[in-house]
């Protein structure tokens, strides 16, 4: 049985959890990307209509914005794309979409954000997948088993160059190494 620790404030606890994560994915997230990851799931925790969003459609609305709303919308998209892709990615078979899709659509929100601030959210598109690698391992902490299927792993990988996903995929495999398809982009 695990023991369950409990930090002082809400904050220290998901520091906590996605520190745990980091080590869980053998990944380590540099302190500001760590510090946006806390923050985004704070944020997001009380919001259940994030599983129902489409962000397809939030992503075309947002580029109808202009200013600071444009910003929140964009930032909004990749963040829920995030979380989707990482604590979610069975939202995506519900939606018969690949979470790659939600990947490549959170990335191009954050990668947008990037050209019209020349900040931070340059950072966010590229180190997307390490993020959600890492929202992968929060899944997995304290369950015997994984949250992805071998085959979703596969593909996750091949879209993606998903780390944890090629881990799972190792731990299915006789050979521990997939075959890579040629006309994978990342």
């Amino acid at each position: 049985m695990t023991t369950l620790v409990l930090e002082p404030t809400s904050t220290a606890q998901w520091q906590a959890l996605v520190s745990d994560a980091e080590h869980a994915a053998n990944c380590q997230l540099d302190e500001t990307l760590e510090s946006y990851l806390v923050f985004t799931l704070m944020r997001f925790c009380q919001q259940p209509e994030l599983a129902s969003s489409i962000m397809a459609l939030e992503f075309l609305e947002a580029a109808q914005q202009h200013g600071q709303q444009q910003h929140d919308k964009l930032r909004d998209v990749g963040d829920k794309c995030l979380l989707v892709s990482g604590l979610f990615p069975q939202n995506a078979k519900r939606r018969l979409v690949s979470v790659g899709y939600f990947v490549n659509l959170g990335r191009s929100a954050y990668q947008q954000l990037h050209e019209k601030t020349h900040g931070f959210y340059g950072q966010l598109a590229q180190d997307f997948v390490p993020m959600m690698d890492v929202l992968h391992a929060i899944r997995e902490l304290n369950k015997q088993s994984h949250q992805l299927e071998a085959l979703d792993a596969f593909e996750l990988w091949d879209e993606t160059g998903s780390q944890h996903a090629l881990e799972r995929i190792k731990a299915v495999t006789a050979h521990g190494q997939p075959i890579k398809n040629n006309n994978t982009k990342h």
